[in-house]
């Protein structure tokens, strides 16, 4: 084989121990679960907004970010649940390019796999520790999910990864939240067969157990837009698509249809200003249709300190490395315009 064993990693129980979440931290955690659950299932009204940088590249960038977040949460707690994006998984079209701080914790440097998994307990423990807000994380890896399952609250799957079993069948046994997004190709009926997938029990092999789980009924869609045959970006965010995902929901053996919409990516075909008018739009579609109003529970908005982005080792605080992001102030307003208008 041409594999490279460099070293072994330690197991989740090992990194549990060494960095352990607090029994009060758990607590405010089990709450925004319960919180956050509870709107997916319909028992709330109240809107989602996930929100962040799109790869958390430094904790105390992300840290200052999601501090200052926390303020207007709690301004606006009375119409919406902000839940911070800490994106520890870049997921890359190439394999080429930063693959998020579980990676390289530093990313000026080579890759370190240990302490990429350190950084992302540690980051992750902090944000909750000092702003109350439970984060959410894309599972790129589904193998690694044992060693955050205690500290997220929401979990994403990428549009490169919704077709793929062993993330459907790793949903299965979350008790969390989990949204499923449409894949790059904008076929909704890989997003709709994996959502089905998750909600339902299933046994297989999970880091070398044979394990069973019951499926989770708290897995729903996340429209993210998609791109054509020649690179032409298909929004899909727009009344009709919200009219024709719920035609999709009703054909479905499926509970608690909801679908969050990206504000970004092919959505907004990465023009990043752009995320406060599509929001809009989607706000505006929820109140001409009390369908889609139940079927929206919230919407992605990519946000960090300093708009745009910028090339690993610029050194501007609080700006992307990644993908292009809204700029605070401009964050700011959008939020209040949610919680106005949601």
């Amino acid at each position: 084989m041409a594999f490279e064993f460099i070293q072994k990693l330690p197991t989740p129980e090992e990194i549990w121990n060494e960095y352990p979440l607090s029994d009060d931290l758990a607590k405010i955690k089990a709450k925004r679960d319960e919180e956050i659950a509870a709107v997916i299932r319909g028992e709330s009204d109240k809107f989602l907004v996930i929100i962040g940088p799109c790869s958390a590249d430094n904790e105390d960038s992300v840290c200052d970010y999601t501090s200052r977040l926390a303020k207007i949460a709690e301004k606006i707690s009375d119409k919406c649940i902000v839940i911070p994006r800490v994106y520890t998984n870049k997921p890359r079209t190439t394999g080429e390019g930063y693959k998020g701080i579980v990676h390289q914790p530093d990313p000026t440097k080579k890759p370190d796999l240990v302490a990429g998994l350190v950084a992302v307990r540690k980051m992750h423990i902090r944000v909750i520790e000092e702003t109350g807000l439970s984060p959410s994380d894309e599972m790129l890896y589904p193998e690694n999910w044992l060693y955050v399952k205690d500290l997220l609250s929401y979990v994403a799957i990428g549009a490169r990864s919704v077709e793929d079993q062993q993330h459907r069948l790793t949903v299965s046994g979350f008790d969390v939240p989990a949204g499923m997004k449409n894949p790059t190709s904008g076929d909704l009926s890989v997003m709709m067969n994996s959502v089905y997938a998750a909600q339902h029990a299933h046994e297989f092999i999970y880091r070398n157990w044979e394990v069973k789980t019951p499926g989770n009924p708290l897995t729903h869609t996340i429209l993210r837009g998609a791109v054509n045959p020649y690179g032409r970006n298909l929004p899909n965010y727009h009344y009709e698509d919200l009219n024709r995902l719920m035609a999709l929901y009703n054909e479905r053996d499926l509970v608690n249809p909801a679908v969050i919409v990206d504000s970004n990516h092919n959505n907004s075909g990465k023009k990043f200003e752009q995320q406060p008018r599509i929001v809009k739009e989607v706000l505006h579609s929820r109140k001409l249709n009390s369908d889609i109003r139940n079927l929206v529970k919230g919407v992605m908005v990519e946000s960090y300190i300093e708009e745009g982005c910028q090339k690993i080792g610029d050194g501007v605080y609080g700006k992307s490395i990644t993908d292009p992001c809204l700029g605070w102030d401009d964050t700011v307003h959008l939020l209040y315009d949610i919680a106005e208008n949601c």
